[in-house]
Order: structure tokens, then C-alpha cells, then sequence
């Protein structure tokens, strides 16, 4: 009794074994395909791309279109979130590694064909091998590397600019702005980038956009609610590059909520079109023309 006990505990062990394995096999096997799908989808993007100006008038402008915002966001949602996005949804964590190395995969094929066809161009004068005889190339290549760490960030951004900050312009008339005119890529015009070199400067280029039109928005959203110094002075200092308006209008910190109603009185009314930080270029017209208007009556 034993015995038979036993065998059939063998038996379903090792029937529980091979279903573990074939389960493996088959998990295996669909990462496999998601990731050469992943592959082949990236790169018949990247060759439509490479495609779009070579088919004259109509192809170059679509090609530029695709160039600056909204056009850019939609060829690298393509390129970044869609993998990631769907990798996650058919196999969770594994598909997201999956989808990432499927990404790597892609634009280390590119920077080999790129720099494959322009290899007259690449043995003259380069970046990343100027600066790896400077720093030392591995600490340069993995300087560049982590700076990608900051790629969700930069979407992060992205995202509350089209959609945190337009109900805003609705809401309190905060200035209206063209992503198209900060968020665009333009360097791969630049001769002689090629391969490595290219693909780096783009990243810089499109981050580069979205964190200037990020910061100007924020201008307008400090000088509105809260147009108060800091307590410390070299705060003021550091913010005062990305925040003119610290020296040029905010209350200081020693003053009183009087004060700022103040402020908030002489710098928006109820008629205007546009309620700016106080140093954007839309006051500079409609405030000089007040005040020249306030000098002639009183010459009057």
C-alpha cells in the first residue's frame, strides 16, 4: 500500500514538474515573440521616419510636422510609452523588461546603421570621443547612460503641460503658449552628428524644450498665487535665473499678506486678456502704454 502510495506520489510530482516547465516554456516563448514584435514595430517606425522626406513636398512636411509638438509627442510616444505601455498589459513586469530591452535593441541597431553609412563623417571631429579623452570614455558613456533615468520625468513634465496647465489659461487667463515653439527637435539638421552623437543631442533637444515651456509656465503660476521672496536670500539668488520675477515685483519676505494683495491688485485687473508673470513680454507693450498714457494726463 506504501509502495503504490508512492509511486503515485512520483507520479504526480513529476507530472507537476513537466506542467511547471512546459508553463516556462510557453511564458518563454511569448516573451520571445513580444519582444522580436516589439523590434519589428520599432524599426519599420524608424524607417517610415527616414522615409517621410525622400517623398517629396507632402513627405517633408509630414516629416516636420513630426518634428515639434504635438507631432514629436505622438512619434515618441510611439517609440518609448506604447512598447512599455503594452509589454506591461500582456506580461506585466517581464513584458516591461521585455519592452525596454526591445527599445535598447532598436537604437543600438540605429546608431550602428547610422554610423555604417556615414563613416566618412564619423572619423572626423566627434563628440562623445572628444569628451571620453577629457573625462575617460567609460565615465563618459556611463554619465550619458543615467541621464536616461531622467526620460520618465521629462514625460512627467510633458504631460502637465497638456494637461495641468491649459484648464488654467481658461480658468484665470494664464498666458496661452505654442508647444510647437519649445518643444521641437532640430538638431538632426546640424552637419556632422552622426549615430551616438545624433540620437544624444535629440534627447537634449526635446528635454531640453519641455522643461523651458515647463518652467515658464511655472512663472506664471508662483507670480500669481504667491508673489512672496523666500526667507532665504541665496534661494532667491538660485531661483532668481528661472524666476525673475523674485527681484522684479514679489513681496518681501519680511512683509505682510497686505502687501501682496497689494501686488496682486496693481499687477492684474479683471479686464485683462492675459494675467502674466510680471516680466513676460506680453506687459511690456500694454504697461508702457499705461504708463504714458498716466504721464499725459498729468502733463494735460
Amino acid at each position: 500500500m506504501v509502495t503504490r502510495l508512492t509511486f503515485y506520489s512520483a507520479i504526480q510530482h513529476a507530472l507537476k514538474a513537466i506542467a511547471t516547465t512546459l508553463e516556462e516554456n510557453i511564458l518563454m516563448s511569448q516573451l520571445v515573440i513580444l519582444y522580436l514584435g516589439f523590434v519589428t514595430s520599432l524599426i519599420i517606425g524608424v524607417g517610415f521616419l527616414h522615409l517621410l522626406p525622400r517623398l517629396g513636398k507632402m513627405g517633408q512636411e509630414i516629416s516636420d510636422w513630426f518634428c515639434a509638438a504635438p507631432g514629436i509627442d505622438l512619434a515618441l510616444a510611439y517609440f518609448m510609452l506604447v512598447p512599455v505601455t503594452v509589454g506591461s498589459l500582456a506580461s506585466g513586469w517581464q513584458g516591461l523588461g521585455i519592452a525596454l530591452l526591445a527599445e535598447l535593441t532598436t537604437l543600438w541597431l540605429w546608431i550602428f546603421a547610422h554610423e555604417l553609412t556615414h563613416a566618412q563623417e564619423l572619423q572626423q571631429a566627434n563628440i562623445h570621443r572628444t569628451l571620453g579623452s577629457i573625462v575617460g570614455k567609460w565615465q563618459n558613456h556611463l554619465a550619458v547612460w543615467i541621464t536616461a533615468l531622467a526620460v520618465p520625468l521629462f514625460w512627467l513634465v510633458r504631460f502637465t503641460e497638456v494637461i495641468v496647465y491649459p484648464p488654467l489659461t481658461k480658468l484665470i487667463k494664464l498666458p496661452k503658449y505654442d508647444a510647437k515653439d519649445w518643444v521641437n527637435v532640430s538638431r538632426n539638421k546640424f552637419e556632422g552628428l552622426v549615430g551616438y552623437d545624433l540620437i544624444w543631442c535629440l534627447y537634449c533637444d526635446w528635454m531640453t524644450g519641455v522643461w523651458s515651456l515647463g518652467t515658464e509656465m511655472l512663472r506664471n503660476v508662483e507670480s500669481f498665487w504667491c508673489p512672496i521672496r523666500f526667507y532665504s536670500e541665496k534661494k532667491c539668488e538660485n531661483c532668481q535665473l528661472d524666476f525673475p520675477d523674485v527681484d522684479n515685483g514679489w513681496v518681501p519676505a519680511n512683509g505682510t499678506v497686505k502687501d501682496v494683495t497689494k501686488v496682486l491688485e496693481a499687477k492684474y485687473t479683471p479686464s485683462q486678456e492675459e494675467r502674466a508673470w510680471f516680466g513676460h513680454p506680453c506687459r511690456g507693450s500694454s504697461e508702457e502704454s499705461a504708463d504714458n498714457q498716466q504721464r499725459t494726463s498729468v502733463d494735460v
